[in-house]
């Protein structure tokens, strides 16, 4: 009690130089209009930038949040493009009975939103690890997508969590084609560059030029039609001279890979028992 009291003394005249400086700006700005409207125009100012620091920060940690939510908004959109596009397929084959076309129609496919975990591009058999499981109704041999393209084949499944044989893997092969054309060929990594592919076995008659998009065939109950790979950027005959072997830079970023969608078929157990059944007989 002594030490405070010492110490209270000791700095005494700053103590009462403080309480005359709050009684004389206390007197100036009750006083004067001038000087209050400075005064309120500038605590405003600070207030106002202490919300908008304090709004940054709250943005910043709700983040995670957005991201999920315009995951999940962008599955939806991806879903209701596919269903566009079977619409317009069925009235294409129906001629203008729109109707029947409506009816013909049911999306097969959902999307189901996940996050990358881990993920390599260095090796020769590159696999990734997403963050949704069986629980989430992931299966074996989904296909998956992120907003630039294809991704890779799910390949196996936990409870909480898949792994995806990656595109960048020498050991996979995907159906692709030529947008807007029935000419397809097999997509194979040759291991070297984590942002090419190659696209083998099209047909040496097929007419194409650098900068051409390619994207899945729909020839499996991996992908649906049209799901984008990449853009030609050179091509070479194969040994046999029949066939093109096409680079294809990919669209998909394998280095920043993050928020992905792993399509569902609900049609594709009953499609694959079905060509199963034929396969055996």
């Amino acid at each position: 009690m002594q030490n405070l009291f010492n110490f209270l003394l000791k700095h005494s005249s700053w103590f009462l130089f403080i309480f005359y400086l709050i009684i004389s700006l206390s007197l100036l700005f009750s006083s004067n209009s001038y000087q209050r409207s400075v005064y309120l125009n500038s605590s405003n100012q600070v207030v106002g930038n202490l919300y908008t620091l304090s709004g940054e920060v709250k943005s910043y940690f709700d983040l995670g949040s957005v991201n999920k939510d315009l995951s999940n908004r962008n599955a939806e959109l991806e879903k209701r493009v596919f269903e566009l596009q079977e619409k317009l397929e069925a009235i294409n084959a129906n001629g203008v009975d729109t109707t029947y076309a409506d009816s013909l129609v049911r999306s097969n496919y959902h999307f189901i939103p996940a996050k990358v975990v881990n993920n390599n591009v260095n090796q020769l058999e590159n696999y990734i690890t997403l963050n949704r499981g069986r629980l989430d109704g992931v299966e074996k041999d989904m296909g998956v997508i992120d907003h630039n393209g294809i991704v890779g084949i799910v390949s196996s499944v936990s409870d909480h969590f898949c792994v995806v044989i990656s595109a960048l893997n020498t050991k996979l092969r995907l159906s692709a084609k030529l947008k807007n054309t029935d000419y397809f060929g097999s997509l194979v990594w040759d291991g070297i560059s984590p942002e090419n592919i190659l696209l083998e076995e099209l047909p040496r008659h097929v007419v194409f030029n650098a900068g051409d998009t390619i994207v899945t065939s729909g020839y499996s109950t991996v992908f649906p039609e049209g799901i984008m790979v990449g853009t030609i950027e050179e091509s070479e005959k194969q040994h046999n001279d029949n066939f093109f072997r096409m680079k294809v830079r990919l669209a998909t970023n394998f280095y920043r890979l993050r928020n992905v969608r792993i399509i569902k078929d609900k049609y594709n157990a009953e499609r694959k028992a079905l060509e199963d059944k034929s396969i055996a007989k």
